[in-house]
């Protein structure tokens, strides 16, 4: 039920005003106060005595219940550290009062307890994040301060600060995409506001209109270092100006102040569809995290922060503007001290989480599901991504692909031609250089209903998004509890003579981080089922192509839309003396080699490097004997010694000699053709590799 502007809170909320019965208005505490719904959410308001009403108590609420976990921190209760929220309260719930769980996207940090309140949390799932406990809501997957609820658009924070803004980003844009009114609160701290990624997401919701509420919480210091050594400029709220957007610093020590502020900011965002930055100048009344003592804020500074606490004046504005009696607060106060010792009593009888209950995966499932098949004669690999992507974007409405010069140029490797002419700019989007903000931004979409699809223009180019996309990206199911489905393509590989940073592969690299699904394929065939199976996958999924493939190989398209047969190694020849596993380009140099040889020569290609499947691989090696293994980069760069060291563990006993890795020097990718043929595996060196092994063998 709706809260119209200047009438009382429904009752049903958690805190409801009654009328004066001669000793003031009376607050009563309501049982059901975990559901936050009938709070008044954009657009309507409330007005000031309506807000303090329900503020104050929740700031009173996450100040006591705090102070009970570092307390338990202290006795050896709860692990890790604790951040403390004290004296951000007033920001905190001024900031995600006016917000619509479920509907508008958040990303809060760590001295954000009392938003997590206002948009949902209760005060038992907080406690049980904090203690680890069979109740915590990441299962005690997840640290005391990176907990969320994705599901309902509150997304968990991670420690790299300036990597959570993109995601909203990406979230609201998704959103209303798909017609939602989605708006974005994204918060970071006056130190965070020096990363390179909070610069690419303003930018970002800047050139892609979102309306996101960029929020800074500035507490003078991040963790020691205080701030005249974080920036120059006079107010962090100057540097809207540099994005073409509205920006505003104000007193986030004053609740309502903030509250109403934020009200317009969601006011103006909704009529432009830009960003806003908001600085809010706030403090902290403890050190960075429970192991820190503060000593580095001067005494009289932090006597002075003391007398600013928003705490009490915010108790003052109960008394002054809603007219309660103090009999009336102190009962209020002391029915949330209530609720806090209860809270504690439940969280500490609860058990030890169970990984047999809770079972632990980095990925999250994938049902077996038939799409559309698809055929067609003979194509190119490149071809066949510009094919298999045209199929996406057909088949699904909520795809849409994004990249560096994807829209009207096609793409580097021409693999996007065309696309922008028949799906328009919004499903085939040209991005800033932003590849970090990007991915962030892609994430973002894939929790609030989109598809995204994201070409790096070079492999090369991924490493600048290792933090969002092996980190967060990868870790997300296991830490969050949702899919988060993406579709990553890396045209990767040398042979095109163009050097150091555009020839790498960096399978290995990926491979390393858990939760991603990494497929490499080396036909045409096999590149078109790679890119549909990864794209319906519920988990991020990079698919290498190679670029020397794009032109130089090809062959017909026969999908049958079963996705859940192109999860498998793949198999080429038959052969009894050797077996020849490759990567990318370097199949094809085996095949080569199997034709021409005398030797009785079986070639596989692992197609999934992660996770890779070795157990087909296995049962050849068992057949022949022997195994090679070749790759196109650094023998300790890629997954050979991976497969080497499978074999060994697994099948020992059936070698007739030791496996041989075929690899490029542990060097970068030289520019010249003649250092580029040299480094590269070839033909003549696989072969004469066979042939030493089946004498000597």
């Amino acid at each position: 039920m709706p809260v119209r502007r200047g009438r009382p809170l429904d009752g049903r909320s958690d805190l409801r005003a009654g009328r004066s019965n001669g000793h003031g208005a009376l607050l009563r505490w309501d049982e059901a106060h975990r559901d936050l719904a009938e709070v008044a959410r954009y657009p309507q308001r409330m007005s000031e005595s309506e807000f303090y009403a329900a503020a104050y108590p929740r700031m009173l609420l996450s100040r006591k219940l705090e102070e009970r976990i570092l307390e338990l921190f202290q006795k050896g209760y709860i692990k890790g550290t604790v951040t403390m929220s004290a004296g951000n309260e007033a920001t905190a719930v001024g900031m995600t009062m006016p917000l619509r769980p479920g509907r508008d996207v958040v990303s809060l940090l760590h001295r954000d307890f009392a938003g997590h309140l206002v948009l949902g949390a209760t005060p038992h799932q907080l406690l049980c994040q904090y203690i680890a406990n069979a109740d915590s809501p990441t299962h005690g997957r997840e640290g005391n301060a990176h907990h969320g609820d994705a599901a309902a658009r509150r997304l968990p924070m991670i420690s790299h600060l300036g990597k959570m803004p993109s995601l909203v980003v990406g979230g609201v844009w998704a959103a209303r995409q798909a017609g939602e009114d989605a708006l974005g609160l994204v918060v970071i701290g006056d130190g965070g506001s020096s990363t390179g990624e909070i610069h690419e997401s303003l930018n970002l919701a800047s050139v892609r209109p979102s309306p996101v509420l960029f929020l800074v919480q500035n507490n003078h210091y991040s963790f020691s270092t205080p701030t005249r050594l974080q920036y120059h400029c006079r107010r962090l709220s100057d540097r809207a100006q540099g994005y073409g957007i509205s920006g505003r610093t104000i007193d986030g020590l004053d609740a309502w102040l903030v509250y109403s502020t934020v009200c317009d900011a969601l006011d103006e965002m909704q009529r432009t569809g830009l960003p806003m930055l908001l600085e809010c100048m706030t403090l902290r009344l403890y050190g960075h995290a429970a192991y820190d003592k503060g000593d580095y804020v001067p005494a009289d500074q932090m006597r002075q922060w003391r007398e600013l606490d928003p705490l009490p004046a915010a108790r003052q504005k109960l008394l002054d503007r809603c007219e309660m009696s103090e009999a009336s607060v102190v009962a209020v106060e002391k029915m949330i001290e209530e609720e806090v010792r209860a809270t504690v009593a439940k969280a500490m009888a609860v058990g030890r989480p169970d990984p047999l209950h809770h079972p632990m995966s980095a990925f999250a499932e994938s049902a077996p599901t038939e799409v559309k098949p698809y055929r067609t004669p003979r194509v190119k690999n490149g071809e066949a991504v510009v094919r298999a992507l045209d199929y996406l974007l057909e088949n699904d409405p909520r795809a849409f692909l994004l990249g560096l010069d994807v829209g009207t140029y096609g793409s580097a490797f021409k693999t996007c031609r065309g696309l922008i002419d028949r799906y328009g700019p919004e499903r085939v989007v040209d991005m800033p250089i932003c590849e970090s903000a990007t991915i962030g931004f892609a994430l973002g979409a894939s929790q609030t209903g989109g598809r995204p699809i994201v070409e790096f223009q070079f492999a090369d180019f991924s490493t600048e998004a290792v933090t969002q996309l092996g980190l967060n990206a990868g870790s997300w199911f296991f830490r969050a509890g949702r899919p988060a489905p993406m579709l990553i393509r890396l045209p990767c590989g040398g042979g095109l003579t163009m050097g150091a940073f555009h020839s790498g592969e960096f399978e290995g690299l990926w491979s390393r981080f858990s939760g991603l699904k990494l497929l490499y394929p080396a036909t045409t065939q096999e590149t078109f089922e790679a890119l549909v199976a990864g794209f319906y996958d519920p988990n991020p999924c990079l698919v290498l192509e190679h670029k020397l493939l794009y032109w130089s190989k090809g062959g017909e398209i026969d999908f049958d839309g079963n996705l859940e047969s192109v999860w498998r190694p793949r198999r080429y020849t038959e052969g009894e003396e050797v077996t020849l596993v490759a990567f990318g380009a370097m199949v094809h140099e085996c095949l080569a080699v199997a034709a021409r040889s005398p030797r009785s020569i079986e070639v596989w290609n692992p197609f999934v490097l992660q996770p890779m499947d070795l157990g087909p691989i296995l049962e050849s090696v068992c057949k022949t004997g022997r195994l090679v293994v070749v790759q196109e980069c650094g023998a300790t760069q890629g997954l050979g010694d991976h497969v080497i060291a499978t074999v060994c563990r697994e099948a020992l006993d059936a070698l007739r000699c030791r496996p041989q890795l075929i690899a490029a020097p542990d060097w970068p990718a030289p520019f010249a053709p003649e250092l580029e043929l040299y480094g590269r595996p070839n033909g003549q060196r696989i072969e004469a590799v066979v042939d030493k092994m089946v004498r000597e063998g």
